[in-house]
């Protein structure tokens, strides 16, 4: 029976009162649990086994993960994908640029930790051009009025918005189309009215997006 087990994370959290699955943002397993017999376990992942399949096929599906460099790595780019070639040469520093309809990166010493530091900072400074203006653009037509705007690089949200209406946008959110894009800030900015997710709260996405729903599906295909 064990050997037909998939391989998983497991985490004790005494304060839980029941056994929860998840993908974490690398699409591994895990098991989130109160401490329990270890065959409890084994009959939750039997009896989950086709949402656990399913769940592993639609994050293989999804754009966006994270890179792997020896496997035709690509990059996507304001929703649209592009290879990432490796180039080596004998200058010290690494060098990243978007050109010519690829991502180059030229190094002497391979280190992934390196070129993802790279990558994240191309992403940072594409967000930084781009959303700020983008933010005034629909506070405007919103009439709202955000305290500020931040960006940081997070593994599962997009955005937020504070109890003090500042906005927090994900750096990675420039992988995504601008559409979608778009969503993301109206949806944010829509939380300074509504500090929910009730009626109202769609009500005032939908009057400014009247596709929002079309963006939200589109978005479930990327990954941060």
């Amino acid at each position: 029976m064990m050997g037909i087990l998939p391989q998983y994370i497991h985490i004790v959290n005494p304060k839980l009162k029941h056994i929860y699955l998840t993908l974490d943002n690398s699409g591994n397993l895990v098991v989130k649990s109160p401490k329990v017999p270890q065959h409890k376990i084994v009959q939750l992942l039997l009896k989950k086994a086709s949402w656990i399949n399913a769940s592993k096929k639609r994050f293989l599906e999804k754009k966006g993960k994270a890179l792997d460099f020896y496997d035709n790595p690509e990059l996507y780019f304001m929703g649209k994908a592009y290879p990432l070639v490796l180039i080596p040469h004998d200058k010290k520093d690494v060098q990243f640029e978007f050109k010519e309809d690829a991502f180059k990166l030229s190094y002497s010493v391979y280190d992934e930790t390196v070129f993802q530091a790279h990558i994240d900072l191309f992403y940072k400074k594409e967000v930084q051009k781009l959303i700020p203006s983008t933010v005034t653009l629909w506070a405007e037509k919103m009439s709202l009025s955000p305290q500020s705007v931040r960006f940081q690089k997070t593994k599962r949200q997009w955005g937020s918005c504070s109890a003090k209406n500042v906005l927090s946008f994900n750096t990675m959110m420039m992988k995504l189309p601008l559409p979608v894009i778009h969503y993301i800030i109206v949806h944010e900015l829509a939380h300074i009215k509504h500090k929910h997710h009730q009626k109202d709260f769609w009500l005032l996405v939908e009057c400014y997006l009247p596709d929002f729903k079309a963006q939200i599906q589109v978005l479930k295909h990327y990954t941060t």
